[in-house]
């Protein structure tokens, strides 16, 4: 097993962990989760040796082969089969010792190898390191193309299937879902689970970690805090911790107030100083409990549209594809003001494409593609990343989207994606892949689309940043058509399904599940009697379809209910907000000029009595002002609940 002992763990003038202690047993597959930056990634270069703690012990049985997922990009003319085979060392040194043998005619030797070599069963590598390419999505075709003629996130798919084939007793996966489609998801959940090695999963895909972890190791204020159960279970028990020391916070700081209105009292009088100064000691000697806070860094949405045209979209038998070759053929269908689409569908059926050609960044082969009047798109991609300026900051790029607008409003909306002070005007030269996705999703909101056209959005997002972006979605009034294999994400922001597949496009009448179950018989991965399964079939899928059609058309109407109920009260609040904001303004001003030595000088003796006047005028003014807005949102909350009941 792992243990890790006392550890501090420190990254230049960051300390990332200090007495951090945490321990993992024989086939546990275990969950890293935390925020960027926490030391997750910096953990597992520890535990393959690359690092070294700054003090503690961290304990790994010697005789473990750790297999992991190499960051840097192979440049090679190897086929991507060989690439992959290379992965199994015990194989490759079997072979050079082959080799020698044969090449010394030591008979003796030669023999052990072909034994050792039918002990491993060396003979199938070939053909389970097929199996583990055609499961990420190398077609057989493809496997015998050089590793050079692949892009990289194709050769980041390499990278994985290469720390699959290894024999490992300790596997260390760092984001393996970042590169991957739905379907290439959820055929490495399934193998991993069969997988024998100790796993250590770093990811911000719930869904993923809920399917496949036996334990969670939270990476959180300089420790490591060990759960049982998957991510769902993690959340519960967290969740009732954190209750419970909120509990104890509120009741101690009811007990420092009790003694401190005491002391308050009493400091001055003789007869009570004594019992005053004892319970200034038992203040002093008071362990405080932290107040519990799990407040995301994120704060945005989406600008509410009032401008919809509809329809916004209209294709007429368009065919996409690229040079000679057809990928989707008389595609078509309209997109309403208030669609919200997910596309499902294999590795290079066509989503990509498909977005791309809604985007106008692809010219279809034939048929056309009609767009509301001034309708605006916003197009994520994670090519789109290569266009943000590396030598330019995230306020220079607010600034060119938006050259008239007051620099603190840009600011502030930078600052809803957790960019703040110096990293508002810093380069992005240095910036991670997340900060990055971030930046270009601020300036793709900041630009009010009525469309979004959303390829693998969730990227390099950690779990906070995912979950406020799907809040911000939901919220959203425009159109939406989304590839993701966030399931999350999916589940919350989607209405409907659109199967890409055999060079079509066409609704896809189930959930989530339903698609699991579509790909595990195109994998081939369950063997079920086929007369009984379509029995069973045919018994449910008319009423599971009519049901699932109808919870959709219920779910759209009824959160465009609840927006319609909302709204004038949402309209309320903004006014609110901005003259509560101006009060506090003038207010903190103005008790800045009270707290000065110059408001007492003789010459500002009327302006004085005047000014302190203000100043309680705009203290009860917007002790009101609060009231209202406390109001306001306990009467949304009120709306919300009962239209959810």
């Amino acid at each position: 097993m792992i243990t890790i002992t006392n550890l501090r763990l420190q990254r230049g003038q960051k300390v990332l962990l200090e007495s951090a202690n945490a321990r993992v047993d024989i086939g546990q597959r275990v969950g890293v989760i935390g925020r960027n930056g926490t030391g997750k990634s910096s953990l597992f270069a520890l535990l393959r040796g690359e690092l070294h703690g700054d003090a503690g012990d961290v304990s790994i049985p010697s005789n473990w082969v750790i297999a992991h997922v190499a960051q840097e990009m192979p440049e090679t003319e190897m086929s991507a089969l060989d690439y992959v085979l290379e992965g199994d060392e015990e194989l490759m040194r079997l072979k050079a010792e082959l080799k020698i043998a044969e090449e010394q005619n030591d008979g003796v030797a030669i023999a052990h190898c072909h034994s050792e070599w039918a002990r491993i069963d060396a003979y199938s590598a070939p053909a389970r390191a097929g199996q583990l390419l055609n499961g990420l999505g190398f077609a057989q075709s493809l496997q015998g193309n050089p590793v050079n003629s692949f892009s990289g996130g194709w050769r980041m798919r390499l990278n994985l299937a290469r720390a699959l084939m290894c024999r490992s007793e300790l596997l260390l996966l760092d984001e393996p879902t970042n590169h991957l489609d739905l379907d290439t998801v959820l055929w490495l959940e399934q193998y991993l689970k069969s997988h024998p090695a100790t796993q250590l999963i770093i990811s911000h895909d719930r869904d993923f970690l809920d399917t496949l972890c036996t334990h969670i190791i939270e990476v959180a204020q300089q420790t490591l805090t060990s759960y049982k159960g998957n991510y769902t279970q993690f959340e519960r028990i967290r969740g009732e911790r954190l209750a419970q020391q909120q509990a104890l916070y509120a009741q101690q700081q009811r007990h420092i107030a009790h003694l401190q209105s005491y002391i308050d009292r009493f400091r001055a009088k003789a007869t009570k100083a004594r019992q005053a100064q004892s319970r200034i000691k038992a203040l002093d000697r008071l362990e405080l409990v932290a107040a519990a806070h799990l407040d995301s860094p994120f704060t945005f949405e989406f600008a509410e549209l009032h401008d919809l045209p509809n329809p916004l979209m209209q294709t007429d038998g368009i065919q996409l594809g690229y040079g000679d070759k057809t990928l989707l053929d008389k595609v078509a269908f309209s997109i309403q003001s208030h669609d919200r689409i997910g596309l499902l569908g294999m590795n290079g059926a066509g989503k990509s494409t498909l977005i791309k050609a809604l985007a106008q960044e692809l010219t279809p082969l034939s048929g056309s593609i009609t767009t509301a009047q001034n309708l605006r798109i916003g197009y994520f991609s994670q090519q789109h990343l290569d266009t943000l300026r590396e030598d330019e900051s995230p306020l220079w790029h607010m600034q060119r989207l938006a050259p008239n607008e007051n620099v603190q409003v840009l600011r502030n909306f930078l600052g809803g994606f957790h960019f703040q002070g110096d990293r508002v005007i810093e380069r992005i030269t240095n910036f991670s892949g997340g900060e990055k996705a971030r930046l270009a999703l601020a300036l793709l909101i900041w630009q009010k689309p009525h469309l979004l056209l959303l390829d693998e959005p969730t990227n390099h997002l950690d779990l906070d940043m995912r979950h406020a972006l799907t809040v911000a979605l939901q919220q959203f009034n425009g159109a939406l058509i989304v590839v993701s294999h966030d399931r999350s994400l999916l589940a919350n922001c989607v209405d409907d399904f659109w199967l890409v597949a055999n060079g079509t496009v066409k609704p896809f009448d189930g959930d989530l599940e339903d698609y699991r179950a579509w790909c595990a018989k195109s994998w081939q991965l369950y063997q079920h009697d086929k007369n009984q399964a379509n029995a069973q079939e045919s018994l449910a899928e008319s009423q599971s379809n009519v049901n699932k059609r109808e919870a959709r058309q219920q779910a759209t109407q009824n959160r465009i209910a609840l927006a319609n109920a909302q709204k004038p009260l949402k309209q309320q609040l903004a006014k609110l907000e901005k003259t509560l904001h101006s009060a506090q303004t003038e207010h903190s001003e103005l008790q800045n000029w009270l707290a000065s030595e110059s408001a007492y000088a003789p010459e500002h003796k009327d302006s004085l009595a005047e000014k302190v006047r203000r100043t309680s005028e705009l203290s009860a003014q917007i002790e009101a002002l609060e009231e209202e807005w406390l109001l306001l949102h306990e009467q949304l909350e009120a709306i919300e609940n009962e239209m959810s009941a």
